[in-house]
């Protein structure tokens, strides 16, 4: 059967839509004898022969050029079944190769691959669709396949066929959407992208959803990968992981940063540090400082640094502007090896609008919502995931599940989830579609939300998953199984407006202002906590947090700063601190920068360093200070109400009391004598004083420690006779002698 003028048209304008039923090898009669047509589409080939591999000798059978765009068509008499073979073409350029035919191999999805993706249940399809280096029939070369439904050709095109989507189209899989090719030879290294012909005809070339690795802006290539090939040696950070999956009450302190600007390299164009230089300094720091965690701003691939990571177009990708994926496992694994978790800002919540990327990916709203109502973001001028859509909610999941498997990251933080919880988030009235019940709630994002939550924990026991949630949505840090959002902790926003607000005021004005420091605590047992300050609280003219204290002087600031450290780190709740702030970096973070490190040559600034270092040894050296933070009977409040002596004081204990610590935060402006009430006869050794000479301070403080002695206060029947020092927080520890 020779291919019809009609067809080879189409073939040859990029129109046809399945490619695989011309090209390759297919039994045909012809002049009443069985053979097989060979047909091949080869970009500036003159010549191409087809290959018996099955028959001895392997003998060649020359093709006739049928069209000048490298068309070749011929038939093999004698042969009734398709066999084995390859192409030996000759190029314009007078070199010849010998290859196997990508339109010779059967799909590399199943049925049953295909199923569970539409029904939005194929967990790891990450290791299906994108581009794969794999094996066919012994043949080496890159798996492709994308999910299109509504285009009418979808072709591979690279730095392999100078980007000419007439050759390398792929074969719809029936009804699935997904279009896929095998293409053998292919190495890692290559770049691709998908050409889609949309249904009216134009055509968009758009960058792998599924891509692991892309070539930086513009070309935004994606660039075949084997992510397979790193070899770990955290083996026993993995094992305890596991062993500890059920204990979220476990020290948890994050350090929080954005990996281009922690440190930059001013003798080298100011360029920031790789993933392999990163990893040894970063270690060394947060081991000295006593960090558990470091929790990454969003590395996924993304096009514009200015969104510091949260526009995401490579959601499956490290980005390539500190290495490779292999250079980022090296930084998890060496991390791990130096007993520090990673946890890396995952973006589920909304994506970019830049045309190579997924908006409009195949000629329609696929990934997002078509009425801007539900699928514009208000406030970031992006779109909003469809997490009604199967596939989209699919693709999602396996984001979360991939970052996991590929990267052994010890945690998620979901940003921006209460955008994803209510159909009205930052809407006026008219601008959002209630939910099928008529309310405000997003009922497709909540399920997924559970449903990757649910995942994570499934095949990744230890693992956390962090809310970034603002509004008062009911237990969004409590299990599935019992009404909940499945994560494990979330930040504790209303803490932290609440507590900068009051630090804020100068010291005269905070007495009206108490229920500022105490209201938190009326609802701090209705989730798992991490008490925070991240990034989000010193830019945008904020002002840093050293800056928001309510003092004039630099050293007042200081003060203040070092009170409301020690006062966070023995409140309840997990405890997150945004890079430079453990330093006191004086201007906003600037993401083109690096801190201002050299600030730590002066007392203000390396005083509240080493307190913060002090406080993390303490946090981890004591368990009464991170094993209660979610049980109420680990806190009870000492003073609370007196508000013209700018004082709280509380205890953090153990529910029998035998281990009890004493937090006094003083902040107010004026030194004083003051009676506290304390549970206990004994000596309360002073074990943190915020006002040390040692953290900057004047050195005012307790002479280590005060006897309780006979009196009603507080409630108690002892107290200890306190010296409160101006902005200061003072942490006592009783003991019996």
């Amino acid at each position: 059967m020779i291919i019809s003028k009609a067809d080879l048209a189409s073939l040859l304008n990029a129109t046809y839509a399945t490619p695989h039923d011309i090209l390759g090898m297919h039994p045909c009669v012809r002049a009443r004898s069985q053979g097989v047509v060979v047909r091949a589409l080869l970009r500036q080939a003159i010549r191409c022969s087809v290959v018996d591999m099955d028959a001895k000798g392997a003998p060649m059978h020359e093709l006739k050029l049928i069209a000048s765009e490298g068309f070749f068509e011929g038939f093999i008499a004698k042969r009734p079944g398709v066999f084995r073979y390859q192409l030996r073409a000759t190029f314009a350029n007078g070199d010849t190769q010998q290859f196997s035919d990508p339109y010779s191999f059967l799909p590399t999805l199943s049925a049953q691959d295909l199923y569970l993706f539409n029904e939005g249940n194929a967990h790891r399809i990450y290791e299906k669709l994108g581009a794969h280096r794999c094996e066919l029939g012994g043949v080496p070369g890159v798996a492709f396949a994308v999910w299109a439904p509504a285009a009418a050709r979808v072709s591979v095109v690279g730095n392999f066929n100078q980007w000419d989507g007439r050759y390398f189209p792929m074969r719809p899989l029936g009804a699935s959407g997904v279009w896929e090719l095998f293409i053998p030879g292919l190495a890692v290294g290559q770049l691709y992208k998908f050409e889609i012909r949309h249904p009216a005809g134009t055509i968009a070339v758009k960058t792998d959803p599924y891509g692991t690795y892309f070539e930086a802006p513009p070309g935004n290539a994606a660039i075949v990968c084997d992510t397979r090939s790193f070899t770990w040696n955290d083996t026993a950070w993995m094992q305890q992981r596991r062993e500890q999956s059920a204990q979220l009450d476990r020290p948890v302190s994050i350090y929080e940063l954005h990996l281009g600007s922690w440190k930059r390299k001013p003798e080298d164009h100011n360029r920031s540090l790789s993933y392999r230089e990163l990893a040894p300094e970063l270690a060394n720091y947060v081991q000295e400082m006593g960090f558990t965690h470091v929790e990454i701003m969003p590395i996924a691939e993304h096009p514009f640094d200015g969104s510091w990571g949260y526009q995401v177009t490579g959601f499956f990708a490290p980005t390539q502007r500190f290495g490779a994926p292999e250079d980022f496992a090296w930084f998890v694994d060496y991390l791990h090896g130096r007993g520090i978790g990673v946890i890396l800002d995952w973006v589920p919540a909304h994506f970019p609008r830049d045309a190579f990327a997924l908006a409009e990916f195949d000629g329609t709203h696929l990934y997002e919502h078509a009425d801007p109502r539900q699928g514009a973001h208000m406030d970031w001028g992006t779109l909003i995931f469809n997490y009604g859509r199967n596939e989209v909610r699919g693709f999602l999941i396996a984001s979360a599940l991939a970052w996991m498997e590929r990267y052994h990251l010890d945690g998620l933080r979901v940003d921006a989830v209460a955008s994803m919880l209510y159909l009205d988030y930052s809407r006026k009235e008219g601008q959002w579609i209630p939910n099928k019940l008529g309310g405000r709630e997003n009922l497709e994002a909540i399920d997924f939300l559970k449903q990757v939550n649910d995942l994570v924990h499934r095949y990744y026991p230890g693992a956390l998953m962090i809310a970034e949630e603002s509004t008062s949505f009911p237990q969004v840090s409590r299990p599935t199984s019992a009404g909940g959002l499945g994560f494990d902790y979330k930040w504790n926003m209303g803490w932290m407006n609440d507590t900068l607000r009051y630090f804020a005021k100068e010291s005269v004005h905070r007495r009206w202002h108490q229920s500022e420091l105490t209201f938190g605590m009326l609802y701090q047992y209705a989730e798992n906590f991490v008490t925070v300050f991240s990034h989000d609280e010193v830019v945008h003219g904020k002002a840093s947090l050293l800056f928001k204290m309510g003092a004039w002087h630099i050293s007042e600031k200081a003060a203040n700063l070092r009170a409301l450290y020690a006062h966070m780190w023995c409140y309840p709740g997990k405890k997150l601190l945004f890079m430079g702030c453990e330093f006191g970096q004086t201007r906003e973070w600037n993401h083109v920068a690096s801190l201002d490190w050299h600030l730590c040559q002066y007392p203000d600034h390396e005083g509240v360093r080493r307190l913060v270092r002090d406080l993390n040894k303490l946090y981890l050296a004591e368990p009464v200070l991170s094993r209660n933070d979610f049980n109420a009977e680990g806190f009870r409040w000492v003073s609370c109400h007196d508000a013209d002596a700018n004082l709280i004081a509380y205890l953090r204990k153990d529910p029998f009391e035998q281990t009890l610590f004493l937090v006094v935060a003083h902040l107010g402006g004026a030194s004083r004598n003051y009676p506290i009430g304390v549970p206990r006869r004994g000596i309360w050794r002073e074990v943190i004083n915020s006002n040390s000479e040692y953290y900057g301070g004047t050195g005012q403080g307790n002479d280590g420690g005060r006897t309780a002695f006979p009196a009603e206060r507080d409630g108690f029947a002892q107290a200890i006779e306190v010296t409160l020092a101006p902005f200061t927080t003072t942490v006592f520890k009783w003991t019996t002698s």
